[in-house]
């Protein structure tokens, strides 16, 4: 296909005012925006999705697998008697995401590169990514693993931040369901993927981290080498970016933007209820079905659990972005994926050690998971505020549903954990139960107050 090339001094309009235009990378300044509607943008090949497709589905791969097993391990290895921690380091990493996300979108919309405004970020974040990683392996002490999970964290949202910023630049209407469903398809293949991927070298810490993070590295730089993005030497900005309009720019009127707004909302207390659930997974079934509670003594269910999530998650994921599409329909989507996470969840809470109750509400919360990443993910593109010259940011201030969610449920859930319980028990049902409430609020909210997406 033919790149389309960003704006340049000579194509912009006699009435805008004079503006920097910059050789080599350079980020000051803000996009200068006209009256005239911005040009719609052209069709992308089959090739350029996939690349992108592969390289979102590494990304995942990389940070999914840590938070779903490795991460886990580790706890254990370093604080058997304190494994509440891991809700704290996923708190504090999480955290640090959710601010870094609009940093990173607003220097993004603003770079001034021949490789492009988002390429760099994506290469940059997942070496750093994959350096954390190894790094986590290696230290002995919770504090250097809280350092080292920081690090993975603004590596990999570094380039997931940039593969959605790429998206809102590049996709126009008619492909955004197709490409979210698929987006979300490989997302979710990732998460459970990773987790098993990661499960096959339990034993290793090295191994159980660096295989999926090289993965991750090695995907992400066949989508940079072979998926060309244009030259953006020649984008023109105005008003030099000072620290003070960064801040501002960093949160957004909703009154001004309500659909992008009801939808974070929505967006966030799903994920929050998503979120308090997956990050004791492994743990959650390590006290039921293991006698010592142990996680390497089920390392072969949570491959079979895995292999499972593969079929219902991606399979649910794909399925609700195409269907989306096709009916013109997107908010009862949402609304369905919480319901089915709900009934999945209070299974779960209420299931035992039975096996089978474990393994049918797994595969309902998957594929309500899977059809809300999907869904939600085109409902995103669909209300995405100043589009045209400002995605970056909002897609970065759309990170914050998500980064917030890591940061309050881990948190949130380590007293949740201690509820009604002695000694080393940890009372899963409640964080269950308190998951499937989210994920069902979560939906209804998108369903009654988001108008701009059908």
């Amino acid at each position: 296909m033919t790149d389309k090339p960003a704006v340049t001094a000579e194509q912009a309009p006699p009435s805008v005012a004079a503006a920097q235009v910059g050789g080599a990378m350079g980020i000051e300044g803000t996009i200068l925006t006209t009256s005239e509607t911005p040009p719609v943008p052209e069709r992308v090949s089959a090739g350029w999705i996939w690349l992108f497709v592969l390289a979102m589905f590494g990304a995942y791969t990389a940070l999914v697998a840590p938070i779903g097993i490795s991460l886990s391990i580790r706890v254990q290895q370093l604080a058997p008697e304190n494994v509440e921690v891991l809700g704290y380091i996923i708190g504090i990493g999480a955290s640090v995401a959710a601010v870094w996300g609009p940093i990173l979108g607003m220097v993004s919309d603003r770079t001034r590169s021949r490789f492009g405004r988002r390429r760099p970020y994506a290469v940059a974040g997942a070496i750093i990514g994959v350096a954390a990683l190894g790094f986590i392996a290696w230290v002995p002490s919770i504090p250097l693993v809280v350092v080292g999970w920081v690090f993975v964290q603004i590596g990999f949202s570094s380039v997931m931040g940039s593969l959605m910023n790429t998206q809102a630049d590049r996709l126009p209407e008619e492909q955004r369901g197709k490409v979210a469903g698929l987006s979300g398809f490989v997302q979710m293949l990732a998460s459970i993927s990773g987790v098993g991927m990661a499960s096959a070298f339990i034993g290793n810490n090295f191994l159980v981290f660096l295989v999926p993070g090289f993965i991750g590295l090695i995907l992400v730089l066949l989508y940079a080498v072979f998926s060309k993005e244009p030259d953006s030497r020649n984008i023109v900005v105005a008003d030099s970016m000072t620290l003070r309009k960064m801040l501002q720019f960093m949160v957004f009127n909703p009154a001004k933007y309500p659909d992008f707004a009801w939808n974070w909302l929505g967006r966030l207390i799903f994920m929050i209820g998503v979120t308090f659930a997956t990050t004791f997974t492994t743990l959650f079934y390590a006290s039921r079905l293991s006698t010592n509670g142990r996680v390497e003594d089920i390392g072969a269910l949570i491959v079979i659990l895995s292999l499972i999530g593969v079929v219902s998650t991606a399979g649910s994921a794909l399925a609700g972005g195409i269907l989306s599409d096709k009916l013109k329909r997107r908010r009862i989507f949402i609304l369905s994926a919480g319901i089915a996470y709900t009934i999945g969840a209070v299974l779960m809470a209420f299931g035992g050690s039975n096996v089978a109750v474990l393994i049918i509400g797994s595969i309902f919360a998957n594929v309500g998971l899977g059809v809300f990443s999907a869904v939600d993910q085109a409902i995103v593109l669909d209300v995405l505020p100043e589009s045209d010259t400002a995605a970056g940011r909002f897609i970065g201030i759309n990170g914050y549903s998500t980064s917030l969610a890591q940061v309050i449920a881990p948190v949130a859930a380590a007293p949740l954990l201690l509820i009604g319980v002695t000694g080393a028990d940890k009372n899963y049902g409640v964080l269950l139960l308190v998951a499937a409430a989210c994920t069902l609020v979560g939906g209804t909210i998108v369903l009654l107050f988001v108008r701009k997406s059908s």
